[in-house]
């Protein structure tokens, strides 16, 4: 039987219809682009080479940034055996198979570079697995992840393996690609400067992205023809932009929204909004979200901010989508507009480590019902001053159990309507003072 049948030729034209992603990989860790601070001559992984030993590792960034490309020139840089598999398709079956071919290369001298493509995806378990064979040196670990490894990987894997992070393609390194697809096709992509532009910004700084949105523009030219950014974008019909509305994508953009509306910047508060929006993010998680903004950074400086947001989820129940979503819009600009506090906030928290602290302790009994005789005996509600009998409604009596004597949780700020209730707090202090109140 011909060993042809085993390792057949790939015939040329089937050659040249591969992927330009793929045609374009590079060859060496010089040729990598886009992320200089690891792959560059005073990078990360020269250094480790130059020392002649490399360890564990966590490949943390984006799609398409050449994290699976990086591991295979660092094995081949290093002399080193190259396994590769995926946390998706793989299984607990799968790990011994490689960690035994892994021991008798081992014991022939030669050790493995272990290639763990979506690696957050394996379970507890399965990453416990991991750390004997990287502890004995049967497998240098290389784990590729697009999520942030301090909440998907164990902290014993962690502890074994340097996270080195990939940064997102960008324009400049986005252009380089194009320049050598350019190089490879012979040929001018057919676009001009402003849809060139525009298709940089497309690929969101995914280096595969870029190449294959180069090919779809490629393929949709006729002679001669030259696309403008509209007709750019009707080819193309746009690539959707990265975003997992359970991942870290997710948790980002709402940080940044709540951190701008904090931040009293209704443009970039819009913005982020926006940017959900466009995602696929479901509204009324977001008017959950500006209603907990609402109570958490506006407070009492502003007591209508809950209010306009809890209508604007009304009106996005009333309306839907898209006229529902400028009510939400409306809400969030009201809220980075508006006077900030986190004063209650803040009271709360305290209020609640005093309540956690003090234990059960009994309420004054002044402030106590007595509805029996023998409560009455004891001094329930004896001593009770009637607020709405005393001058200016206020009797200034303390209320808080006497071990713990009267506490200040809340401070309100010198902003919005807290200006007020700070004058009315004080205003009360002075005469709780002059009528000898603790």
């Amino acid at each position: 039987m011909s060993s042809d049948l085993f390792s057949p030729r790939i015939p040329d034209d089937v050659a040249k219809r591969r992927p330009l992603a793929d045609r374009l990989r590079p060859t060496s860790l010089g040729e990598v682009t886009g992320q200089s601070h690891l792959t560059g001559e005073d990078g990360a992984l020269r250094r480790m080479i130059a020392s002649g030993t490399l360890g564990s590792m966590i490949f943390w960034g984006p799609p398409g940034t050449g994290k699976t490309t990086v591991a295979r020139l660092l094995s081949g840089e290093t002399g080193l055996a190259f396994e590769q598999i995926s946390a998706i398709f793989s299984g607990v079956a799968d790990l011994k198979k490689v960690f035994e071919t892994a021991r008798l290369r081992r014991m022939d001298g030669r050790q493995t570079l272990l290639f763990v493509d979506e690696i957050h995806r394996f379970n507890r378990a399965q990453q416990d697995s991991f750390l004997p064979v990287m502890e004995d040196g049967t497998v240098i670990l290389v784990g590729a992840t697009t999520e942030n490894p301090s909440f998907e990987l164990n902290a014993a894997l962690l502890s074994r393996a340097r996270v080195l992070t990939f940064r997102s393609h960008d324009e400049e390194s986005l252009g380089e690609l194009l320049n050598r697809a350019e190089q490879a096709e012979a040929k001018p992509l057919p676009l001009d400067e402003d849809a060139r532009a525009t298709l940089l910004r497309m690929a969101d700084g995914d280096g595969r992205a870029v190449l294959t949105l180069a090919e779809e523009v490629w393929r949709a030219a006729r002679a001669g023809e030259v696309f403008d950014t509209a007709g750019l974008t009707e080819i193309v019909q746009r690539r959707a932009p990265v975003y997992d509305k359970g991942q870290d994508g997710h948790y980002n953009l709402i940080s940044a929204l709540h951190k701008s509306v904090r931040g009293s910047d209704p443009d970039a508060a819009l913005y982020y909004l926006a940017r959900m929006f466009d995602a696929g993010e479901d509204p009324l998680y977001l008017g959950r979200r500006l209603v907990r903004m609402a109570i958490e950074d506006i407070g009492l400086a502003d007591p209508q901010a809950l209010v306009v947001c809890n209508a604007a989820k009304d009106a996005y129940d009333y309306l839907g989508s898209p006229e529902g979503e400028l009510a939400l819009a409306n809400a969030c600009v009201y809220l980075a507009t508006a006077p900030k506090s986190n004063a209650v906030y803040t009271a709360f928290k305290s209020a609640m480590r005093a309540a956690k602290e003090n234990g059960s302790l009994l309420p004054p009994k002044h402030i106590l019902n007595a509805p029996t005789k023998l409560m009455k005996q004891e001094g329930y509600n004896e001593g009770y001053r009637y607020d709405h009998d005393e001058p200016d409604a206020f009797s200034g009596q303390n209320y808080f159990p006497e071990k713990m004597g009267r506490q200040t949780f809340y401070e309100p700020v010198e902003r919005g309507f807290e200006r007020d209730i700070k004058k009315r707090l004080d205003w009360w202090s002075k005469l709780r003072r002059e009528r000898g109140e603790p």
